[in-house]
């Protein structure tokens, strides 16, 4: 299920692709990472490739079971049916004028590489980068949208789950009831493979769920996602049940809060990514517990749910206006237990957008 709102333009999204183009000097692009053909076309089926040229008479290869699939998500654009996409848009390319083709070096195997310099020895290949996924960062008000209702999804199915958890579920099972509540609610498919963490598997990052059974005290900690119209939510929420929390818990949690709140603070439009790593990583560090904090702060999400921008030490780049993104520190004690607090924010000039709303107060749910 989709928001009601306009769809996006794909022919503005290839027109910004083809100034790259230009720049590079190439007559023509070959896009075949399949994510990518879909944000610059619509199309969503599961063999594609897009020859966008500098001149505009762009063509979407696929082959004869997405036939009217193609026409009817991709309107305005040739359609040429060939199993082959690439091999095929590459010929089409060489007998068209369009000598130098660029393309996703970090999509393409040695060996497609190999057989296309071969095969079409009147084109020149050069590698385009990741001319698309810069483009797919900032997100327009269409994929906002749809990110709005995914986490709104998740945030419904969370509230839902609360009512019904008690001591004695086992880990498999609320992972299975969530993910039946994400589609229940609206969502179109799952973000990624639910994380539901008991007790002292809290401390595991990422931890698949099992049989094991919640015991009445525990730390419950669940990381999930909905998708909407191709567009992937991502939250994380630590619980505890079944009694109050004991001291160590209350101070991981607070810790944990403190340091997802500071990281919130530090989003803003020309911010370096490793600044906002580092404004949530020093309140854990500052406490003594750098170690229990092994992972990134957080990432982008659009079409994949892990994207660029990258929020860690070793991250690159600034933030920028339009960019969604998650923040999501954690204190892990191995063998005890652990917390992650996580939220799906927009990068704006002013405060954040709060996309994942469920509080961030410490609840202590089921009996």
């Amino acid at each position: 299920m989709t928001t009601a709102s306009a769809g996006p333009n794909h022919l503005e999204r290839r027109d910004r692709l083809r100034s790259r183009l230009r720049e590079l000097g190439c007559d023509a692009a070959l896009v075949t990472d399949l994510l990518n053909v879909r944000y610059l076309t619509g199309f969503t089926g599961s063999n594609a490739a897009l020859l966008l040229s500098a001149d505009t008479a762009d063509v979407l290869s696929t082959d004869g079971r997405y036939t009217e699939q193609a026409a009817a998500e991709a309107p305005g654009i040739e359609i040429l049916v060939e199993r082959r996409c690439a091999d095929a848009l590459l010929a089409r390319a060489s007998t068209t004028n369009r000598a130098a083709v660029a393309f996703e070096a970090h999509h393409v195997t040695v060996e497609d590489h190999r057989s296309w310099s071969t095969d079409h020895g009147l084109i020149t290949l050069s590698e385009l980068g990741q001319a698309v996924e810069d483009l797919r960062r900032v997100k327009d008000p269409y994929e906002l949208a749809q990110l709005r209702e995914a986490c709104a999804v998740g945030d419904r199915a969370l509230a839902a789950l609360v009512q019904t958890l008690e001591v004695g579920q086992t880990e498999r099972a609320i992972a299975r009831r969530l993910e039946s509540l994400m589609l229940d609610l609206g969502g179109d498919a799952l973000s990624f493979e639910t994380i539901v963490a008991a007790g002292a598997n809290s401390s595991i990052p990422h931890h698949q769920p099992t049989d094991r059974a919640v015991e009445r005290g525990d730390f419950l900690k669940l990381d999930f996602g909905a998708e909407v119209g191709g567009y992937h939510a991502d939250m994380t929420r630590t619980l505890v049940v079944g009694a109050e929390p004991a001291d160590w818990q209350r101070e991981t949690y607070d810790l944990v809060a403190r340091s997802q709140a500071a990281g919130r603070a530090a989003l803003a439009p020309g911010v370096d990514v490793r600044v906002v790593d580092h404004a949530a990583r020093s309140v854990i560090e500052e406490a003594g517990l750098g170690d229990c904090f092994p992972h990134g702060l957080g990432h982008g999400v659009g079409l994949q749910i892990h994207e660029e921008p990258f929020m860690g030490s070793g991250g690159t780049g600034t933030l920028e206006a339009g960019n969604p993104v998650t923040v999501e520190p954690g204190v892990y004690h191995p063998g005890r237990g652990g917390v992650r607090i996580e939220d799906t924010l927009v990068v704006t000039h002013g405060v954040p957008e709060l996309l994942t709303m469920t509080t961030k107060e410490m609840l202590v749910v089921g009996t």
